[in-house]
C-alpha cells in the first residue's frame, strides 16, 4: 500500500485520466485519497461548490449512520475537501417543521418542505437517494408520503432537474430488504431508483418515465469509502455521466472498482485458509470457515475483505458474523435463510461445499496465491 501511495503521490492528479483516478480511488481508501491529494483537489474545487440534495426513502437510515462513521476524514471534513454544500439531507436538517411555534412557517429557512422545492427548482445538484420507493398501493405511490406528497412524486421531480444520481445502500439500488418476497410485496411493491432487483426495466425512475442513468452503491449499509469516493469521482469530473459509466459500471449499475465482477469477498477472505483445508464452523464463536453457517462471500462481489470496515480494522467473516451478500441486487432473497448453509448452490464449477473441501490443500493454496498476486498487482 505504501508503494502504492509513493507512486500515485508522483502523478499529477489534475492530469489523471479515468482509468488511473478510478483505479487510485479503488486501492486507496476515502483517508489516504482526500488527504494525499487534499491541495490539488481545494485548487480543483476554489471557484464551484457542489450542491447535494440526499433524500430518504423507505429505509432504516444506515447509510447515513454508516456514513457518518466514516473515521478521518470524517463526513464534514470530506465535504469541506470536496466543497459540498449539503443542501439537504431529512435526518441533519436544521429545519423545524411547517408549524414553529404554532405558527405556520413559510420560509425554506424554517419549513424544509419549502427548502427542497426551492434546491430542485433552482437545479444543478447531484441527487442522492437512500431507501427504496413503493409504488403501491396500484401504482399510487401512497404506502410513502411526506408531507402531502407521495416519495415516489418528489424522487420525480427531484431527478428530472439533477445532474447525476447516486443511489446508496441497497434498497436504493436494487429494493432491498424492503423488497423482500411476502404476502404483501405485490401490494407495497418497493423499487429502487433504477432497478428493481436485477430487472433494469423495473426500477422507480422507469416507471415515471425518466430516462436518467444513476450509479448504484448497494450495501447493507454502504461502506463509507464507497459512497465519499464515488461521490468524489463525480464532482471532480472523473466520471463524466453518461459518457463513461458502461466502462466505470457493471451490469447492474455498480462502480467495478469497488464491486469487481470478476472477485468475491470469499477469495480475501481472513477465513479463506480453513475453506482451503475443508475446515468449517458448524456454530458461532469458532474461527474457522463460515460457510455452513450461511456466509454468502462467494456470491458476492465487493472488495470488504481488503478495504475492510470500522477504520479498515475487520470486516463481516473476521469478526464471526457469515456474509449475507448484501451488495448483490437479489439480496436478500438469493441469501434467506441468511445463517444456514446454502447446500442447493455450487461454489466452484457447480461443485458443492463437501466436493470442494476434498480438493488438494496444495491445488487450492496456489489458486489462492494467484488471486492475491492479481489483487495486489491491481489486475
Amino acid at each position: 500500500m505504501k508503494n502504492l501511495v509513493r507512486k500515485l503521490d508522483s502523478v499529477d492528479f489534475l492530469k489523471m485520466d479515468r482509468r488511473t483516478f478510478m483505479k487510485a480511488v479503488g486501492a486507496l481508501g476515502a483517508t489516504v485519497f482526500l488527504n494525499t491529494y487534499k491541495t490539488e483537489i481545494v485548487s480543483a474545487l476554489e471557484l464551484e461548490e457542489t450542491k447535494l440534495i440526499w433524500l430518504h426513502g423507505s429505509e432504516c437510515t444506515g447509510c447515513s449512520i454508516s456514513l457518518l462513521n466514516a473515521g478521518n476524514p470524517d463526513i464534514a471534513q470530506a465535504l469541506t475537501k470536496l466543497n459540498v454544500n449539503l443542501a439537504y439531507h431529512e435526518t441533519l436538517l436544521a429545519q423545524q417543521g411547517i408549524f414553529v411555534d404554532g405558527k405556520l412557517a413559510n420560509t425554506s429557512e424554517l419549513n424544509s418542505e419549502i427548502l427542497l422545492e426551492e434546491l430542485i427548482e433552482e437545479g444543478n445538484y447531484i441527487l442522492v437517494v437512500e431507501g427504496s420507493i413503493p409504488n403501491g398501493p396500484n401504482g399510487s405511490g401512497k404506502y410513502l408520503m411526506l408531507g402531502n406528497r407521495t416519495f415516489k412524486e418528489i424522487l420525480g421531480a427531484a431527478a428530472k432537474n439533477a445532474n447525476a444520481i447516486v443511489a446508496v445502500g441497497a434498497c436504493a439500488a436494487y429494493g432491498g430488504i424492503t423488497s423482500a418476497d411476502s404476502d404483501v410485496a405485490k401490494d407495497t411493491d418497493y423499487r429502487g431508483v433504477a432497478f428493481s432487483k436485477k430487472d433494469s426495466k423495473g426500477g422507480m425512475l422507469q416507471e415515471l418515465g425518466i430516462d436518467k442513468p444513476v450509479i448504484n452503491i448497494p450495501g447493507c449499509p454502504a461502506h463509507p469509502d464507497w459512497v465519499l469516493l464515488t461521490l468524489g469521482a463525480v464532482i471532480l469530473g472523473k466520471i463524466n455521466i453518461p459518457e463513461d459509466l458502461p466502462d466505470v459500471l457493471d451490469q447492474y449499475g455498480r462502480p467495478k472498482v469497488f464491486y469487481p465482477p470478476d472477485h468475491t469477498v470469499h477469495e480475501n477472505c481472513p477465513r479463506r485458509g480453513f475453506y482451503d483445508r475443508g475446515e468449517f464452523d458448524d456454530q458461532v464463536g469458532g474461527e474457522k470457515c463460515l460457510w455452513k453457517l450461511g456466509c454468502k462471500a462467494p456470491y458476492a462481489h465487493a472488495d470488504c475483505a481488503i478495504r475492510k470496515w470500522n477504520g479498515s480494522v475487520s470486516m463481516c467473516t473476521q469478526a464471526g458474523g457469515p456474509c449475507i451478500a448484501c451488495v448483490e441486487p437479489d439480496f436478500p432473497d438469493m441469501a434467506r435463510p441468511l445463517y444456514v448453509e446454502a447446500e442447493d448452490k455450487g461454489v466452484l464449477l457447480g461443485a458443492n461445499i463437501d466436493t470442494i473441501s476434498k480438493v488438494a490443500v496444495g491445488a487450492a493454496a496456489v489458486t489462492a496465491g494467484v488471486h492475491a498476486v492479481r489483487r495486489m498487482k491491481g489486475e
